[in-house]
């Protein structure tokens, strides 16, 4: 071989050399033209745009947060959101109403039973079947409901410090919520995504042993949760952390229509559990948790009360359930209260073997309207109604609407966490980038009530 051809073989066709032209060089990624072409012509050399992210702020989902800064401070803060879009919202369109539970509890995955509890609320105002929901059915409600907020709020508090480096707050957060999804496995069988709740009442009875082991877990809280006011509430490095970090205050939260613990750490009062009751919210003792602060320090402060309170409420739901042994759990009328009453099989799954035998070898009629129940579904009649709830993160409301038929003809959810993460930009506009992680944190956003 010559050395011509061997030059022409080492030559790599596809890595040609190019030259840069002089002056400032702009690498450009997923924006319209019209905002690259008015950032060059503002001419500002020493900012700098930069990506944080997609990746899991304080682990609540996929967030991409795009910020500009001058030196380490954050000039500029967007949001980018759509990372988990599932098309939920469209899928309960061709499922019936009783399905669509199954869907919709998989939104905003850290308070699942908030989820349906709202889209159930709405079903029921539709069917006109809201006084006919048992007694117990609605404490038990009430029960998980509380329950959630704890295993939702520890959550928040312990990924909030693990991004601050407070890595013994997240250790015990993490330890006190297997004990409340302990709780959510044994009496649905789940411990997240459950599908409990469903139009007319909820799936089934509590089992046995289910009280003791609620109050097992009261008594062990009581213990458990001053340790966080030890670690957190005068520890001088992390109140130096949250301190006046993501600002805002009642006139902000208000313009944006934020609620949750970020609108009541501004001191205003604002729970619907207290301001417009359901599920029988006012027959229960607890007290709205404000601060008056405005900031991240304030939110947590909140949060933290929240449990206690919820703590409160739990035990009044169980010291009522004690009261309702053997009480039912489902609507009367069997053309709604699917599965009514039944229990599920010796392996955890499944319909028990004495509900199979009776409707297999005892009653013809029994099986055929349980598969019609099952297959087809109840018709609910037309009408809309919208349903709006206090989730952990906020107000949580299904809008849905019915044209007569066995599905819901739309169903749309006002998420908490998409309102809120309005204030991601207000909140770290003129900061630090440290502090941006905090203030996400404060808002407690979970993305996939976000995209949904």
């Amino acid at each position: 071989m010559t050395t011509t051809d061997q030059t022409q073989t080492n030559e790599d066709l596809y890595a040609g050399t190019s030259e840069t032209s002089e002056g400032r060089v702009f690498t450009v990624t997923g924006q319209d033209w019209d905002e690259i072409s008015s950032s060059l012509a503002d001419g500002q050399e020493e900012r700098v745009v930069v990506n944080m992210g997609p990746q899991h702020p304080s682990t609540h989902g996929v967030l991409r947060l795009i910020l500009e800064l001058e030196g380490e401070t954050v000039t500029e803060a967007r949001c980018g959101i759509g990372y988990l879009h599932t098309g939920i919202e469209k899928n309960m369109e061709f499922r019936t109403w009783t399905q669509g539970v199954t869907f919709c509890t998989r939104m905003d995955y850290l308070s699942p039973f908030y989820n349906e509890m709202t889209y159930v609320l709405g079903t029921e105002r539709l069917l006109d079947i809201e006084g006919d929901v048992p007694e117990k059915a609605q404490v038990m409600r009430v029960l998980l409901m509380e329950l959630n907020r704890i295993s939702s709020h520890l959550v928040a508090i312990a990924t909030g410090g693990m991004e601050i480096g407070a890595l013994t707050v997240m250790t015990i957060g993490f330890r006190e919520r297997e004990l409340v999804l302990d709780l959510f496995e044994l009496i649905t069988g789940l411990r997240m995504n459950h599908a409990f709740i469903r139009p007319g009442g909820v799936a089934q009875d509590l089992p046995v042993g289910a009280l003791d082991e609620i109050r097992d877990f009261i008594a062990l809280m009581k213990k458990r949760l001053p340790e966080y006011a030890a670690l957190c509430n005068a520890n001088p490095i992390f109140k130096r952390r949250l301190e006046g970090v993501g600002h805002l205050d009642l006139e902000g939260c208000l313009a944006l229509g934020l609620t949750g613990p970020v609108l009541r750490s501004t001191g205003y009062p604002w729970d619907l559990r207290k301001t417009q009751p359901y599920c029988g919210y006012e027959d229960y003792e607890f007290d709205v948790q404000t601060w008056d602060t405005s900031d991240a320090y304030g939110r947590f402060r909140v949060r933290l009360g929240e449990m206690w309170e919820s703590l409160r409420i739990v035990e009044q739901a169980a010291d009522r359930l004690a009261g309702l042994e053997g009480a039912p759990v489902m609507v009367a009328d069997k053309k709604i209260g699917w599965p009514s009453q039944l229990s599920i099989g010796s392996d955890g799954q499944g319909n028990s073997l004495d509900h199979i035998k009776h409707i297999m070898g005892e009653s013809m009629e029994a099986l055929i309207h349980h598969f019609k129940l099952v297959t087809e579904g109840f018709r609910v009649p037309p009408g809309q109604a919208y349903v709006p709830i206090e989730s952990p993160r906020g107000e949580l409301g299904a809008h849905v609407v019915s044209d007569g038929g066995t599905r819901p003809f739309r169903a749309h959810f006002r998420d908490p966490s998409f309102s809120n993460l309005q204030a991601t930009s207000v909140m770290s506009e003129g900061g630090m980038v440290a502090d941006v992680i905090v203030a996400i944190a404060s808002i407690d956003p979970v993305m996939g009530g976000v995209d949904r």
